[in-house]
C-alpha cells in the first residue's frame, strides 16, 4: 500500500507542479483535495502528500484558515534564480553543442518554425518554448544539469515575463540553433545567456522567453 502510495503522490505532484508552472493555476489559487483527488482519479491521501511535498518546494502555502494556496513567487528569490538558470542553461548550451546530433536540430528547428509562426497572444506558444529549451538540455547530455533545470523553472512558475515578440524571440533561437549547429560551444552559451539574461523579469509583463 505504502509503495502504491508514493507512485501517486509522485503522478499528483507531477501534475500539479506542471499546472502551477504553465500559470493554469495562479498564484493565490485555493487548491481542494477532493476536486484534485476527482481530477486525477486517486484517493485524497496521495493528493495531501503530493501538496506537502510543492509547499516544501515553494510551490504552495498552507495556512490554517485556506489550506493550500498556490504561492506567490517573491522578486528576490525569482532574480536569483532567473541568474543562475541564464547561467546553467549557457553551459548547457555549451555542452549540447559538443554533443547534439541531427535529430537533435531538426527537432529544434522544427519547435521553433512553430513559435516563429503564432501569434503573440497563443497560448500554444509556452509550451511550445519550454519543449525547446528542455531539447538543448537534453541534448547536453547531463541528467544532473536537466534535473536542476526542472527546478529552476518550477521555482520560477513559468518563467520570468519579458516584451519581445515571439517572432524575436526564435530569431534569437536561431542564433543558438546556429552556434549548435556549428559545434560552436563558446557562441553558444553566448548567446544562450543573452538570450535569457535578455529578460527583465520586474518590469516586464509577457511571458515569452
Amino acid at each position: 500500500m505504502t509503495g502504491d502510495y508514493v507512485s501517486k503522490t509522485d503522478l499528483v505532484a507531477a501534475l500539479v507542479r506542471e499546472l502551477v508552472i504553465t500559470g493554469e493555476l495562479a498564484a493565490g489559487e485555493q487548491l481542494r483535495q477532493r476536486d484534485l483527488a476527482q481530477r486525477f482519479g486517486v484517493s485524497q491521501t496521495p493528493v495531501r502528500e503530493a501538496m506537502r511535498r510543492l509547499e516544501s518546494e515553494g510551490l504552495l502555502v498552507c495556512d490554517t484558515h485556506r489550506g493550500f494556496t498556490v504561492a506567490a513567487p517573491e522578486l528576490g528569490p525569482v532574480e536569483e534564480n532567473f541568474r543562475v538558470r541564464a547561467a546553467l542553461e549557457s553551459l548547457g548550451a555549451s555542452l549540447a553543442a559538443r554533443k547534439i546530433d541531427a535529430a537533435g536540430l531538426d527537432r529544434l528547428r522544427a519547435l521553433n518554425d512553430q513559435m516563429r509562426d503564432l501569434p503573440d497572444d497563443d497560448p500554444r506558444y509556452l509550451e511550445l518554448n519550454r519543449e525547446f529549451h528542455f531539447t538543448v538540455y537534453s541534448c547536453a547530455g547531463s541528467p544532473l544539469l536537466l534535473s536542476l533545470m526542472r527546478l529552476l523553472w518550477a521555482a520560477l512558475h513559468g518563467g520570468p515575463r519579458v516584451t519581445r515578440t515571439h517572432a524575436e524571440s526564435a530569431r534569437q533561437h536561431d542564433e543558438i540553433l546556429t552556434a549548435l549547429a556549428d559545434g560552436d560551444a563558446a557562441a553558444a552559451s553566448a548567446r544562450t545567456y543573452q538570450h535569457i539574461m535578455g529578460a527583465d523579469p520586474v518590469k516586464d509583463t509577457e511571458t515569452d522567453y
